[in-house]
């Protein structure tokens, strides 16, 4: 074979991939337009999938859910139609059998990132948190911003977020303390021996059912549950209208409980180590008499 017809097959194969490449351009076209179609629909679905379930659930994690799904299969369908125009069916069906092959390798290469995903999920559908929710989970405590599918993202309320695994949320104990819309807040101290306990329990109990954030109903609640080896202990409960601090109203009726014991002179004692000074004076007079 000499190089003129070496020239002559290369010119003649170069010639019917041109005229198959031309013949396809209006399938190629048409399956482009297809793709942008469905990409546009995906979305149009997608706005019109969340403005529905907005009416009949509040569920903001599931609306966001399903409608990321509808989206994903939108666009499938419309990527196996535009191979469809192209006449590569053979390929639909290769790409779905890889898909499910693809899909199990991943499962096992990534089992982690696969429990994520289903806990995210079941997290969206049991809805044990919900955005705004302030909650304690895996040792972090804090107001939930957003609820993904691979995690759940806290702001710890340092100036920090925590983005922690669904699976570790979905597996773990939930101390949700938005759910009921209250929350109880405990004040524990002593007051020495001398004082009247009868009139420091109804002082302490007045200066906190004073306060502006504290619930009537259930009332405060103050026991006397130790004696010391300097002090006489004491647990006051109250509860806390909702969207209130706790580290607020912790301080406040700290301040309160100690300026209602400073106007009756009673004294608190925190520690054994602590200078006892009415009982030092008790002790003063009893020698001098």
């Amino acid at each position: 074979m000499n190089f003129s017809q070496a020239a002559g097959l290369i010119y003649a194969e170069l010639s019917i991939w041109i005229r198959l490449a031309i013949r396809y351009i209006p399938k190629i076209a048409v399956a482009l337009l297809l793709l942008v179609f469905f990409t546009f629909l995906s979305r149009w679905v997608s706005r019109w999938m969340i403005r529905g379930l907005e009416r009949v659930s509040s569920n903001i994690s599931l609306i966001n859910l399903t409608a990321a799904l509808i989206r994903v299969l939108v666009v499938a369908v419309g990527l196996f139609v535009a191979l469809g125009v192209l006449g590569l069916d053979k390929t639909v069906t290769s790409l779905l059998a890889g898909a499910g092959v693809i899909a199990l390798a991943v499962g096992f290469a990534f089992q982690d990132l696969t429990t994520n995903f289903i806990s995210g999920a079941m997290i969206a559908l049991a809805r044990p948190i919900q955005v705004g929710d302030t909650v304690e989970t895996n040792g972090y405590t804090g107001k939930v911003l957003d609820i993904k599918l691979r995690s759940i993202v806290i702001d710890n309320g340092q100036g920090q977020t925590v983005e922690i695994p669904s699976k570790d949320v979905f597996q773990k104990p939930i101390t949700n303390y938005s759910r009921i819309g209250q929350r109880r807040i405990e004040v524990a101290a002593g007051i020495s021996y001398l004082d009247d306990l009868v009139i420091a329990q109804r002082v302490a109990v007045e200066a906190i059912t004073n306060l502006p954030f504290v619930l009537n109903q259930p009332a405060v609640d103050f026991h006397y549950r130790n004696f010391g080896d300097a002090n006489i202990q004491f647990v006051l409960w109250f509860w806390i209208k909702p969207n209130t601090s706790p580290q607020t109203a912790l301080s406040e009726a700290i301040i309160a409980i100690k300026e209602a014991f400073d106007d009756n002179h009673i004294l608190i004692v925190f520690a054994a180590q602590t200078f006892d000074l009415k009982q030092k004076i008790a002790v003063s007079q009893t020698d001098n008499q």
